[in-house]
């Protein structure tokens, strides 16, 4: 074999032995229990009301991030102007701070006088608008990245048709840009919902794990394993697992990567 060809050996056995890692993990996880005791587990009132909560705070905090996403990746990819990389990198902030930062400050935040001036149009601090929001500010950065890349990846030349011909740009945004964007906006969605979806940090910091309230199953793993309840923990985690595994697949249907 020549260089070139051990190189590339070496680069698949990097590739087969980090993927064989994580088989392992999950295969331990899925053989800790049986079937029998995973569907009795996931009948629980408990585990039911956290698994409704979490699909539908996921939904709403997703639906959410796209609506920031489409303007902001729009702006940072047609756009250019003084101070964009640091606009950039501002970005990307909720993406590199720690799970716990983010709801520390949220927390914090709270507790000024505009924080609580909001709260007492809506309440938010230990509460299920708390976990929507916790779960929101996280995911909003995956879901401008996504939607970045995607307008990256349209060409600009049939908006400039649009505007050449008396479109304004809003409108070019509108009619040419979003229905050219929509596998992209979907992607997004996906994205933003698998990470709200994971999102435990700042839940447990800013909106509690109030079993029956603002309980949601990444907190429901937490409060299981710290009663010893294993078998509880791992139905759930086994759940959580094939959910991502479902929004991967979406995620790869529309042909976009992330």
């Amino acid at each position: 074999m020549n260089r070139s060809n051990l190189c590339w050996l070496a680069l698949a056995l990097i590739t087969a032995g980090y993927l064989l890692f994580w088989f392992l993990l999950l295969s331990a996880t899925a053989t800790y229990s049986t079937p029998e005791s995973w569907l009795k587990v996931l009948q629980s009132k408990e585990i039911l009301h956290a698994t409704w909560l979490s699909l539908v705070t996921c939904s709403i905090a997703a639906g959410f991030a796209l609506l920031v996403a489409v303007p902001v990746g729009y702006l940072m990819s047609r756009r250019d102007f003084k101070g964009k990389s640091w606009l950039d990198a501002a970005l990307d902030i909720p993406i590199i701070l720690p799970p716990l930062v983010v709801g520390l400050c949220l927390l914090i935040f709270f507790q000024t006088r505009i924080g609580k001036i909001i709260e007492m149009a809506i309440p938010f601090t230990y509460q299920v608008s708390g976990v929507v929001l916790a779960q929101f500010v996280v995911a909003a950065g995956f879901a401008i990245r996504t939607m970045r890349g995607t307008f990256d990846h349209l060409s600009a030349r049939p908006e400039d048709v649009a505007l050449t011909l008396g479109c304004t740009r809003f409108q070019a945004l509108w009619h040419v840009a979003l229905p050219a964007a929509r596998r992209g906006m979907v992607a997004a969605f996906c994205v933003s919902w698998a990470r709200s979806l994971g999102e435990f940090g700042p839940i447990l910091v800013f909106a509690g794990a109030t079993r029956m309230k603002t309980e949601v199953l990444p907190t429901t793993v937490w409060l299981e394993l710290s009663v010893g309840n294993l078998d509880a923990a791992v139905a759930v985690s086994l759940f959580m697992v094939a959910l991502a595994v479902l929004v991967l697949v979406v995620v790869r249907a529309t042909g976009e990567k992330i």
